[in-house]
């Protein structure tokens, strides 16, 4: 084995410096060429082929979301605790869903942060719900064990962010109490299925636990379709959309 000297060795150790200080670190970056760099404002004239081309289908979705599918005495909003939005949803996601799978569905469950708006006092539009549900959203049903839906009431005693339907229960320091499921006292050794969407069966909203259901079957239908559904099936039979805080949630 040879060994350097130490003018040799302090000779290599500053090439190696030189070598690595003059590697270029290359960052990617954009932009935009300057004929590309035109502000998008009313002072553009649109372009005559495009709207022309646009023009039917944009009449078509107008018409679509200003058609008028119901009316509401009051407006249902979304709020803390209890709200007479969030009762609204939660019932006609059990009621649909046990309409489209044929059986008795024992709750229906929304968190507040998915009603993205209100339904407006008087006229209600397909545009209103599109606002209400943006999102692509699924109705499942998912069935839960006793121990999954006891930790569903902990969760909304100490997060208190849902809405429920076919349910009741109290917070206390935080903690579920008194929980009813069809007006019978909860029991963890059965199992109860619950109708939602698949993004809080999926985890959303901090809802990770419900990914233990035992059993999820699809409603075969878009959430935002089913209240569009429910809606309409309500203005056939002459009944206004409206909802109220009933105490389905108290605060002890």
């Amino acid at each position: 084995m040879r060994y350097l000297g130490l003018g040799a060795f302090f000779q290599n150790l500053v090439f190696v410096i030189l070598l690595v200080s003059c590697q270029r670190t290359w960052q990617p970056s954009a932009q935009l060429r300057p004929e590309a760099r035109v502000p998008v404002n009313a002072s553009v004239a649109a372009d005559a082929a495009s709207e022309a081309t646009i023009a039917p289908y944009r009449q078509k979705v107008e018409q679509r979301m200003h058609e008028v599918i119901g009316q509401a005495p009051t407006e249902l909003k979304a709020e803390p605790i209890e709200s007479s939005l969030g009762n609204f949803v939660a019932d006609l996601q059990r009621s649909q869903a046990a309409a489209l799978l044929g059986r008795p569905i024992d709750m229906g469950l929304m968190t507040r942060g998915g009603l993205r708006y209100i339904i407006p006092q008087g006229n209600i539009t397909v545009g209103d719900v599109f606002e209400l549900m943006p999102f692509e959203n699924e109705l499942l049903v998912l069935t839960l064990s006793g121990s999954t839906v006891e930790k569903l009431f902990q969760f909304g005693a100490s997060k208190k962010i849902l809405a429920l339907s076919g349910a009741t229960f109290s917070i206390q320091n935080d903690q579920a109490i008194n929980i009813l499921i069809g007006g019978k006292p909860f029991d963890k050794q059965q199992t109860y299925t619950v109708a939602i969407s698949d993004y809080l069966a999926n985890g959303g909203d901090n809802l990770g636990f419900l990914k233990e259901a035992v059993k999820t079957e699809k409603a075969g239908i878009l959430l935002r379709d089913a209240i569009i559904k429910h809606i309409q099936q309500l203005t056939a039979q002459g009944k206004p959309v409206e909802a109220r805080v009933e105490g389905r949630v108290k605060v002890l």
